[in-house]
């Protein structure tokens, strides 16, 4: 059992609203820079640099965690994390098919650039990425858990996409085991106005869309991690997050 300092929800260039610098390796390098154990990529609807930032995570000594910020049809996100770049990936072909699709204005939104492990450009994505898409919330969990992820809502203390700004409360169905706060500091007084966040694990991410964007405080977690692997400390995180025995 160790402790590890995580950021469990940042975007890379693919991301339109993220900044190009935050390549999978000036991620990855960042990470290290400001002390973080465990990262994991959550673009918007979409996987796709995933591949490249754990072949950058490799080389920093970050254990990667395979993810997505999911938009929902009521247009409330939810991060997504997978024990494994398969899951995740084959997670991606789901969304893909459930996505509502119009050609990206890069003028306006940015570019949405895939690199591979070299942080070389391989292709763009040319379907907006940011929108809504045809997957409702109360469908969210279920499918997730069809690849052994777990999932929670994202910012609950934002209101661009926040759940409680979306809904007016935390919902109790579907059933989340946790949620994701943007400043730590609202963890006290938002289980105080919502008793359902009582029982539930708060995380705090930087949501970095910029890399000056990456923390030096961020969340800590004791994690089961013998015999060391960083498969397994992955995976054991997210069955810390899932309450999975």
């Amino acid at each position: 059992m160790s402790l590890y300092t995580c950021d469990l929800h940042v975007h890379s260039c693919l991301s339109p609203c993220a900044d190009n610098d935050n390549t999978p390796n000036n991620l990855a390098g960042m990470a290290s820079l400001n002390h973080i154990d465990i990262m994991a990529l959550t673009d918007h609807n979409s996987t796709k640099n995933c591949p490249a930032f754990f072949e950058a995570c490799k080389r920093y000594g970050i254990i990667p965690v395979p993810g997505m910020e999911l938009t929902t049809s009521e247009e409330i996100h939810v991060v997504c994390l997978f024990p494994t770049l398969e899951q995740a990936m084959a997670f991606n072909e789901v969304v893909d098919s459930k996505r509502i699709r119009f050609p990206n204005s890069k003028e306006i939104f940015g570019d949405q650039l895939i690199l591979n492990g070299e942080d070389e450009l391989i292709g763009e994505e040319p379907d907006f990425l940011t929108n809504a898409t045809e997957i409702s919330l109360e469908e969210v969990p279920e499918l997730v858990g069809q690849f052994d992820g777990v999932c929670y809502p994202a910012h609950i203390d934002r209101e661009a996409n926040g759940c409680i700004a979306v809904l007016g409360t935390f919902p109790e169905t579907p059933y989340f085991t946790a949620a994701e706060l943007h400043d730590a500091e609202n963890e006290a007084p938002y289980r105080e106005k919502y008793p359902i966040l009582r029982d539930k694990r708060i995380l705090f991410s930087s949501d970095a869309h910029y890399l000056t964007d990456l923390r030096e405080e961020n969340y800590t977690v004791e994690i089961p991690d013998e015999p060391y692997s960083g498969a397994l400390v992955r995976e054991n995180l997210l069955r810390l997050i899932g309450n999975r025995e």
